[in-house]
Parts: structure tokens; C-alpha cells; sequence
């Protein structure tokens, strides 16, 4: 797409008369699932700044409950991610650590094996298929020539309970609300994304959700070899993300994550909003533009 024409499609965008995408990621349409899902926004979106470099699981948690393959997405605070091979600093890229220990000799590259899986296209996220029982799994962040940083997250334990093409009771019941909304909230978070061919897309909000302001976004890229890469580099389908809210009147607040960054801190006045994620290469063009997801801020919190 030239440049012009991404002018063109921008300046729509910000006067809300772009051409209507597919849906975003809808709310549960079964009343429980949906206050289900809803009791748990505050906990998907929460600012975490006990630790200012972090990796962690963004939707899984120790003691989950889940069925195989499932599905694992990466998060890392205060650094950027970058494809294998490409020195930076301040960015690198992902590995789990499956019913393994941390590597002794930190000064060596994480091996390539059953138990140490790489993830050197600068992927957000990933399906996993283990047999069923209890496993161990841990983030590790590393650098170009995969030498671990001292970046990695807390080892979780989780129990696969069978395939995922067998019917599971997750069905949440009225009498028992609390039980059976997590045993379908953990099935939930973990269940595969579907798509088809590239996306990039919101990870931790679905269309029409209320959030408290100050709170985190989640961003993910799907798709065969498709990646994230700080703004400046040359990577062959690798981009940064840009957001974009909307209000209604025609306000814009934008944040361009050229760090390489997969989360934003985001901080708006009460209101409706309507965001929009995008992948940029490394020299500005777009190569990809998530669905819209509408949202809306009803209450701070400082």
C-alpha cells in the first residue's frame, strides 16, 4: 500500500468514516459466561509496575485446569521483542521452559530441544499440545544468539485434563457460580486462537468492556512467520504496534510502541472509545490493521 494511501485510509479513520471491518473478539452471548468474563476484566487489564523488566504468562496461571493443545501468550514489560539474530539491547525474544529447570550456565545459549522451545520470529503467543497430567512451564527472555537475559517469568504449574476435541463440562451454574465460572474462564483463556491467514489484534479486551483507567492493552500478532521488531529495523515481517483511540467528537490519542513493545499503558478521561491496533514495519508502513474493539473507561483510578 503506498503512502498516499495510507494517508487516505488514516484520515478516515479519523473522522469515523472507514469502510466497517469483521466483528472484534465478541463478549460471551450466555449471561453467565458473560459476568463471568466480566468479573475478570479488572484482573486482565491491571497495571503491574512491581518489576520493571518482567516476562510473564498473559493468560494462564498456576493451577489452571486445561485441555490440549492450548493456546499461551507471551508477555514482557520494560524491554522489546525482536526476532532471533538481530542484536538490540533492549529487545529479544521468548522460549518456554517446559518440565525443565532454568539453565545453570546463564553465559550459554538456551538449547533447542523438547523441553526449550524458541520462539526467534518475535511471536506473542503459541499453541502448545502436552499429554494429559501436571506440568511445569516457564518464560525465558533472551537475546539475539539466544543467551538468556536474567528475564524470566515464575514457574506455573498447570494440569492438562484431556484433548480439547473431548467435550468438557464447562458449563457454569447459577448455584455455583464461583467454581464453575473458573473452571470455564481457565478453559476460556487457554482455548486456541482461530484465524485465518495474519492478524494483529488485541489480547486481554473484548468489544464493549469497561475498564478503569489507568490499564494495560495487550497486543498479539498471529500468523505462519509473522513477528514484532522495534521501529528502524529491517526485518522481513516483523513490525511494531501503533494504537489508536477514538472518542466520540472526533478526539484521537495515539501511542506508537517503537521500542518493540507487545504491552501499552494507557490512561484516558471517562468516556466511549473505540481502539485500533496496527503492525508497522520498520521504516512506518503498515502492514497489518487489527478489528476495532469498543470500549469504555467508567472510573479511575489514582
Amino acid at each position: 500500500m503506498g503512502s498516499a494511501e495510507n494517508r487516505s485510509h488514516w484520515l478516515l479513520w479519523t473522522l469515523g468514516l472507514a469502510p466497517a471491518l469483521a466483528a472484534a473478539d465478541a463478549l460471551p452471548a450466555d449471561p453467565l459466561e458473560r459476568q463471568c468474563w466480566l468479573a475478570h476484566t479488572s484482573q486482565r487489564t491491571a497495571v503491574d509496575l512491581r518489576e520493571p523488566i518482567s516476562v510473564h504468562f498473559s493468560n494462564l496461571k498456576s493451577g489452571y485446569h486445561v485441555r490440549t493443545p492450548f493456546w499461551i501468550e507471551f508477555g514482557v514489560r520494560g524491554m522489546g521483542v525482536i526476532p532471533a539474530g538481530n542484536a538490540n539491547e533492549k529487545a529479544g525474544h521468548h522460549h518456554i521452559l517446559i518440565d525443565t529447570t532454568l539453565p545453570r550456565d546463564h553465559t550459554a545459549p538456551i538449547p533447542f530441544s523438547s523441553t526449550h522451545k524458541h520462539f526467534g520470529k518475535g511471536q506473542t503467543g503459541t499453541e502448545i499440545d502436552l499429554p494429559p497430567g501436571r506440568h511445569t512451564l516457564r518464560l525465558l527472555f533472551a537475546d539475539h544468539a539466544h543467551k538468556p537475559y536474567f528475564v524470566f517469568s515464575n514457574e506455573i504449574a498447570i494440569e492438562v485434563v484431556g484433548k480439547r476435541s473431548e467435550p468438557a463440562p464447562r458449563v457454569i451454574s447459577g448455584a455455583d457460580f464461583h467454581d464453575s465460572c473458573e473452571a470455564w474462564y481457565e478453559d476460556a483463556r487457554s482455548t486456541p486462537r482461530a484465524a485465518s491467514g495474519r492478524e494483529v489484534y488485541v489480547k486481554n479486551l473484548r468489544d464493549d468492556e469497561s475498564v478503569s483507567s489507568p490499564f494495560t492493552l495487550s497486543l498479539g500478532v498471529l500468523g505462519a512467520g509473522l513477528g514484532v521488531a522495534p521501529a528502524g529495523t529491517e526485518i522481513k515481517d516483523a513490525g511494531h504496534f501503533r494504537l489508536a483511540f477514538h472518542q466520540k467528537g472526533g478526539n484521537v490519542q495515539r501511542q506508537d510502541l517503537v521500542d518493540g513493545r507487545s504491552e501499552a499503558i494507557v490512561d484516558l478521561p471517562l468516556g466511549e472509545y473505540e481502539a485500533i491496533v496496527t503492525l508497522h514495519d520498520g521504516a512506518g508502513g503498515q502492514l497489518l490493521k487489527g478489528t476495532p474493539v469498543k470500549f469504555s473507561v467508567n472510573r479511575h483510578d489514582r
